[in-house]
């Protein structure tokens, strides 16, 4: 009687099947990936049973946005994340923001193009999300306080700004 069952689960898709290459898919369970985001767990987590070890961890220590003003840009993403200005300005050119989890330094790229006139080239491609619980609130604060937009809200998920040297920052859902 299971082996039945378990034939007919077969056939509706439910287990996976052998290929011809003996390659059998993982099902997850749709428990562990509600938990995940939607994302099966073996995307969340490096497998050591097919990665070469590496020296270099999976995590993200900081992000370097390309600034040309250093004194204006931090007031300006301090004022966007409600964070105070006083952050410290470091060796002329760094100002690390205060933030809950991954860092963002704001840097006028002196090594990178920062000398060059017009500075450092601004991320032209969102690279990262700012996070917000509030879709509708983030996106009427950024129109009343004059911050460029660069979309509007997009499938009711994110939208991007435009800081002053031009960089695209999106804020999105959380």
């Amino acid at each position: 009687m299971a082996e039945n069952a378990k034939k007919r689960r077969a056939r509706q898709g439910a287990l996976p099947q052998r290929g011809a290459d003996s390659y059998k898919p993982t099902v997850v369970p749709n428990a562990v990936k509600i938990l995940f985001g939607g994302v099966a767990m073996k995307s969340t987590v490096q497998s050591t049973t097919n990665a070469e070890p590496s020296p270099i961890k999976n995590k993200v220590g900081s992000l370097f946005i390309p600034v040309t003003n250093i004194e204006k840009s931090r007031e300006w993403y301090c004022r966007l994340l409600g964070l105070p200005a006083d952050c410290e300005i470091m060796n002329g050119h760094l100002c690390p923001l205060p933030m809950d989890g991954t860092s963002i330094i704001l840097d006028t790229m002196p090594m990178w193009g920062g000398k060059e006139p017009g500075g450092a080239p601004a991320i032209k491609t969102p690279a990262f999300t700012l996070l917000t619980s509030d879709l509708q609130g983030a996106f009427e604060f950024v129109k009343e306080n004059d911050i460029a937009l660069a979309t509007g809200i997009e499938h009711d998920h994110w939208f991007v700004i435009k800081d002053p040297d031009g960089n695209l920052l999106m804020v999105a859902k959380e």
